[in-house]
């Protein structure tokens, strides 16, 4: 695009001026020339006016322009400072410690052999994440059984323990209804002993 294209119509209406002021116009007569010049200031004012609308469409154009620019580079500051965030997050995620990571589990061998075929397929032994995910389901499986066995050993204690101390109370039931038998008999073998000692003796030998 040419540069000086915008002006050709400014040089037009500077170089109409100019021929008014040349001596060749001064033959010519007053109205002609009167009506040259008013169509040259109408012609230069129709310019004016819309350099004017262009100056002011530049203008708006070149706000807008900068807003837009403006409104990329706040977008493009959110978005480096939701990037950083996001870094830090996951930077935080990868030095988090799990609780999984202290939770004893299983040996992979025992869990090989002890856990269902299904939680231990070739394709879940090949997965890191699903092995993890599937000892840890197999631990708590496990504590599960291990823990109502031993609710279970607790409550066959609890009634052992009752059933001896019922057989230990009937014993010491038995035991004292036993001694004082004894005792019993011994009081009446002293009551029998007594009545035999106050009996009289009888001489054998006397005649009837």
């Amino acid at each position: 695009m040419d540069p000086n294209r915008g002006e050709q119509p400014y040089i037009a209406v500077v170089d109409g001026f100019k021929d008014l002021a040349d001596p060749a116009y001064l033959n010519k007569d007053l109205v002609t020339i009167h009506a040259r010049a008013a169509a040259l200031s109408a012609r230069l004012k129709c310019l004016a006016r819309n350099a004017s609308s262009a100056t002011r469409a530049s203008k708006s154009l070149t706000a807008a322009a900068r807003h837009d620019m403006d409104q990329s580079h706040l977008g493009l500051q959110n978005l480096l400072y939701e990037k950083r965030h996001l870094e830090r997050e996951i930077e935080k995620c990868r030095q988090f410690a799990s609780v999984y990571q202290d939770i004893p589990l299983y040996a992979l061998e025992e869990f090989e052999r002890l856990a269902p075929p299904e939680a231990r397929t070739e394709e879940v032994l090949s997965d890191e994440h699903q092995l993890l995910l599937n000892r840890l389901s197999f631990e708590f499986v496990e504590r599960q059984r291990l823990d109502k066995m031993k609710k279970d050993l607790m409550q066959q204690k609890e009634e052992l323990l009752k059933e001896s101390k019922t057989k230990s109370n009937t014993m010491d039931n038995v035991k004292a209804q036993i001694e004082a038998l004894l005792k019993t008999a011994a009081d009446v073998q002293k009551k029998v002993d007594e009545l035999v000692m106050t009996i009289p003796t009888t001489n054998a030998d006397t005649p009837g």
